[in-house]
């Protein structure tokens, strides 16, 4: 990895994607569903995708191949973002949310084996404090008791799988394509999915189509897709096996910022991970 532009992508989308998780759930908050969250973040990759096709000079490949594996990493991530809300809806927080954070252990996986990336002891070592961390920084209080069906379980393992064979699936596509090209199919099938999170959500109740509405998560979204946008960037210009832990480290960012906002003392598991995290990116930015 001679070139660094895969430093600054990764950095950028971490930074994205840390102040994304501080404000996403406000929104919701104000009454505004995550469902139809979903569906202002799917239209505010339009703008990303126009900023990736005009650096291109607007020549998107639409070959079949182009085509159908752009599409596989939209639906991938898109359609885990979907599971997930179901997940949520049936299991508790606490429990979904370690089980999806270790997806990276499926892209390295996949991308030592088919891609044969490999990474030094000093980057080794970065990844697995980045693994301990997305562990430690998932951790959430035990809550009330959730639904008695185990589905949620189901669901998480899904999101799990999906996520990680997304990252992957991106690098070799970006092996095989343009990155901006992949990105303009990721909005694409995300926007396809809309209707299914319109499906999804519980118009019989009151929905909050003011500021703090729908404006407000497009302004908060467009982070998310921005973020996106770079991921592809960073995946074309490093290693998979080191880029993606890197990034799903965002949370150590939006635990700085949520206790900047609110004055919350985090639990000391959250601090433990934070420091682990601190040290994965210092390592793995060798």
């Amino acid at each position: 990895m001679k070139s660094r532009l895969w430093l600054i992508f990764s950095v950028v989308t971490t930074v994205f994607w840390g102040v994304w998780g501080a404000f996403i759930e406000v929104p919701e908050k104000a009454g505004f569903p995550a469902t139809l969250g979903y569906s202002v973040w799917a239209l505010t990759m339009l703008p990303c995708a126009v900023v990736a096709l005009r650096i291109i000079g607007w020549k998107l490949e639409y070959d079949f191949n182009s085509i159908f594996l752009g599409s596989v990493v939209g639906l991938l991530g898109a359609g885990g973002q979907l599971i997930l809300f179901e997940a949520l809806r049936l299991g508790p927080a606490y429990l979904v949310f370690p089980i999806i954070s270790l997806y990276p252990v499926v892209t390295i996986f996949l991308s030592m084996t088919f891609l044969k990336e490999r990474a030094g002891g000093r980057a080794t070592v970065g990844i697995i404090f980045a693994l301990i961390a997305m562990a430690l920084l998932s951790y959430q209080p035990p809550g009330a008791s959730s639904s008695l069906s185990w589905l949620w379980l189901f669901l998480a393992v899904a999101v799990f799988f999906m996520w990680g064979v997304q990252a992957f699936a991106m690098k070799f596509s970006n092996e095989r394509m343009k990155a901006e090209s992949i990105f303009f199919y990721m909005m694409a099938t995300a926007i396809l999915l809309i209707p299914i999170a319109l499906f999804m959500t519980d118009f019989s109740q009151p929905i909050n189509w003011g500021f703090k509405g729908p404006i407000l998560a497009a302004l908060i979204q467009v982070l998310n897709s921005a973020g996106a946008l770079c991921l592809v960037y960073a995946v074309r210009y490093g290693k998979a096996i080191i880029v993606v832990p890197m990034t799903s480290l965002a949370p150590v960012l939006t635990i700085i910022i949520s206790l900047c906002l609110y004055g919350v003392i985090p639990h000391a598991v959250l601090v433990a991970g934070m420091t682990l995290a601190t040290l994965a990116i210092y390592l793995l930015a060798e």
